[in-house]
């Protein structure tokens, strides 16, 4: 049998399981419920580390694409019984595989199998034209096309694609969701991925055509494109394909099931067009590197502190600037991300540093997290206790002083916002390359109904939970976090038992 014919085949049999499993979710019409035991009891199941990239490569003249395989998908998000659609190019034209897996913990393994599709015959897929604002979106055509199964739990999944003749390999990457109330939900920095996003080679929501690094409006990112490889503080070739998930979320997804909490996960997008209802969970967790959001984003999660949902920001430079998501050319809702403008006003510091113009200010992000980011918005420092007597630190016998080393970084939160009962429970000063000091501050404060809102203020957190297979630790403004660290641990899980009630 030829590959042609087996990729007939294969297309045949996963549109026969599309229509299977659609036909399914149409009969079933449940509402959704609870269930706590969902992850603990996926992540018993077989786990493989064979979800690792083995071969990549990284093409010298764009510095960030790997045109020999790349692809994207259709969906930034996707629920069950929702058709996804799989965008592949090989350059030059080779038949690949793809590789599918939900990630986790998985006995330490990081993901478990789930099926393969293809083998494809792929095809060389045109670049697209610089259209306005700088948009790059590619009109590739599918290669191939699934319904999600109803037992696929919530979750991140990667696609691995493979060349059945030669070493190179990339990944794809998708978010199931679901509606089930649950104690958690994870919310994946999505936004921010594609914001960094320079592939083909300039085209990050960075690059005017003057510079790589503008913090200006006039510029639009589209999803609909492969993800190059990441361009800051790390080299991860791979993870390519990827965008920030492996780099900043993982290390959290892989301790939380590792530790069996009821987690359920979204993505920004989700959060901004209300298909994540926050209220359904006892807790929201923003993720590592968090930056870009919406002002319906914005809002919807003060609703939900408004609410009652604890909300932890395990993150840092969160809520930075207003990205309002648009369609993409061809009326796909939400494929479309720009820089529109700052959550809070610009300094007179950020304004001599570039930053803006803008036709949007939104609401402080400190009024939302309790900090906000700064300038000079990067740097390194250990994150120093300062309120050993507050309740996130029990177990730890940690003193007033005493610091996780190299934590705090690239970026942080300071200044903090006057609410009512906010505490600064960690601060220092952060150096970075330049010689420059910024003074960070963690902070927690009282919500209206009992809950609580977390800052951890570092997108390094997640650093000191885990360290999966494969994982790189960053490095940048001489400084880095020294991986898994137990008092870090014992913090988070302080900080999300007291959220679900545990304590």
């Amino acid at each position: 049998m030829t590959l042609e014919e087996r990729a007939r085949l294969s297309r045949r049999a996963a549109f026969k399981t599309a229509a299977a499993a659609g036909a399914g979710a149409l009969l079933s019409g449940a509402a959704p419920s609870a269930d706590p035991g969902l992850l603990a009891r996926e992540n018993q199941r077989p786990g493989t580390t064979d979800w690792q990239l083995t071969y990549t490569r990284v093409e010298p003249s764009t510095r960030y694409r790997c045109p020999w395989i790349e692809g994207f998908v259709s969906h930034a998000s996707i629920a069950a019984g929702e058709e996804l659609r799989f965008i592949v190019s090989t350059n030059p034209a080779a038949p690949f595989t793809i590789d599918l897996y939900r990630m986790g913990y998985y006995g330490g393994a990081g993901a478990r199998y789930l099926r393969t599709l293809g083998p494809f015959e792929g095809a060389v897929q045109p670049d697209p034209p610089v259209g306005e604002m700088r948009l790059r979106e590619c009109r590739w055509e599918p290669c191939a096309a699934i319904t999600i199964p109803e037992d696929w739990p919530s979750g991140v999944y990667l696609g691995k694609l493979s060349l059945v003749e030669g070493r190179c390999q990339s990944y794809v990457i998708f978010i199931v969701r679901d509606d089930r109330p649950a104690d958690l939900v994870f919310q994946c920095s999505d936004n921010t991925w594609q914001a960094y996003n320079r592939w083909p080679d300039n085209f990050a929501l960075y690059d005017n055509g003057e510079t790589s690094w503008a913090l200006k409006d006039g510029i639009k990112v589209s999803y609909d494109r492969p993800y190059g490889k990441y361009c800051q503080v790390v080299d991860a070739p791979l993870s390519q394909g990827s965008g920030e998930f492996l780099l900043w979320e993982f290390p959290l997804v892989y301790w939380l099931e590792r530790e069996g909490y009821d987690v359920t996960y979204c993505s920004n997008l989700d959060v901004h067009t209300g298909a994540a209802d926050l209220t359904r969970a006892k807790g929201m967790i923003s993720v590592g590197h968090d930056e870009y959001w919406s002002q319906e984003q914005y809002d919807r999660v003060k609703a939900a502190i408004e609410a009652g949902v604890n909300i932890g920001f395990f993150s840092a430079n969160t809520c930075c600037w207003v990205t309002p998501a648009t369609p993409g050319s061809d009326g796909t809702p939400n494929r479309v991300l720009r820089r529109a403008g700052s959550f809070g006003p610009l300094s007179e510091r950020d304004i001599a540093y570039g930053m803006g113009p803008f036709e949007i200010t939104g609401p402080g992000e400190e009024w939302l997290i309790g900090a906000q980011t700064i300038n000079p918005f990067n740097g390194s420092a250990d994150w120093t206790v300062t309120r050993p007597d507050c309740w996130i630190f029990e177990g730890t016998g940690m003193k007033a002083g005493d610091g996780i080393p190299g934590l705090v970084g690239w970026e942080f939160h300071g200044l903090p916002a006057d609410i009512p009962g906010l505490e600064i429970v960690a601060e220092g000063d952060a150096i970075n390359a330049g010689g420059d000091s910024a003074h960070w501050t963690a902070t927690l404060y009282p919500g209206p109904k009992d809950n609580w809102v977390f800052n951890a203020s570092t997108i390094y957190w997640a650093q000191g939970l885990s360290s999966p297979p494969g994982h790189v630790l960053p490095y940048a403004h001489y400084g880095r976090p020294h991986g898994p660290d137990a008092r870090a641990q014992r913090i988070t899980k302080n900080i999300l038992d007291r959220f679900i009630g545990k304590t």
